[in-house]
C-alpha cells in the first residue's frame, strides 16, 4: 500500500496542475455534461495509462536515443495548440444554444483528447520520462503497483474534473461561456508560446 499510495500522489502531483489536457477535459465537461462527458474522461486516462505503461516499460531510453524528438514534438505541439486556441476565440453565444443537446461524435473527442495528449511534449517526455525513472527505482515486487497508483491519480484526476466541470455547467449562460472559451483559447496560447520558446532554445 506505500508504494501504492506513493505512486498515486507522485502521480497527482504531475497531473494536477493546469495544462492542455485538462483544459480539453473542462470544456467538454461544460460543453456535454454527465454522462456523456465520461467518453472524454475514458479517452483520457487510457491515453495517460499507455503512456505510464511505456514509461515503465524503458521507452524513455530509447526516445532519447531518437534525434530531434523532442524538437518534433513542440513543433507539432505549437501548431495544434494555437488552433485549438484560435478556435476558441471564434466561440460566439448562438453556438451554445441550451434548448438543443450539442451532439456528441464520439470519435472526434477521442481524436481530439489523443492528439492534446500526444501533440503535448511535456505529457510524452515528463510522463514517459519521469515516471518511467520512478517506476525503475522501485524494488522489482513493487514496480506494478507502484505504476498502479500513478495510473489511479490520472483517472481520478480526470473524473474529478469532468464532473466539477459539468456540475458548473447549468449556471452557464450563453454568453459566459465564449468568455470561458475565449479564457481557454488565451491559456493554450500561452502554452504554445511556452512551447516555442522551448523549441527556440533548444
Amino acid at each position: 500500500m506505500d508504494a501504492y499510495f506513493a505512486g498515486m500522489l507522485l502521480g497527482l502531483a504531475m497531473i494536477t496542475p493546469i495544462g492542455p489536457q485538462n483544459i480539453f477535459l473542462i470544456n467538454q465537461g461544460f460543453t456535454f455534461g454527465i454522462p456523456r462527458v465520461f467518453v472524454a474522461v475514458v479517452a483520457a486516462g487510457v491515453c495517460d495509462t499507455v503512456l505510464i505503461s511505456l514509461g515503465g516499460a524503458g521507452t524513455s531510453a530509447v526516445l532519447e536515443r531518437i534525434p530531434g524528438i523532442k524538437e518534433f514534438l513542440l513543433a507539432a505541439g505549437v501548431v495544434f495548440l494555437t488552433y485549438l486556441a484560435v478556435k476558441s476565440f471564434r466561440s460566439r453565444p448562438e453556438h451554445f444554444d441550451q434548448s438543443t443537446p450539442p451532439e456528441m461524435r464520439w470519435h472526434r473527442v477521442v481524436g481530439q483528447c489523443a492528439s492534446v495528449t500526444i501533440l503535448n511534449p511535456h505529457s510524452v517526455l515528463d510522463v514517459v520520462g519521469i515516471l518511467g525513472v520512478a517506476i525503475a527505482a522501485q524494488d522489482p515486487a513493487h514496480r506494478p503497483v507502484f505504476a498502479a497508483g500513478t495510473v489511479s491519480a490520472s483517472w481520478l484526476w480526470f473524473t474529478l474534473l469532468a464532473l466539477g466541470a459539468s456540475t458548473l455547467r447549468r449556471w452557464l449562460t450563453p454568453h459566459r461561456r465564449v468568455w470561458i472559451d475565449r479564457g481557454s483559447g488565451f491559456l493554450l496560447l500561452v502554452f504554445a508560446a511556452l512551447f516555442a520558446g522551448e523549441l527556440v532554445r533548444s
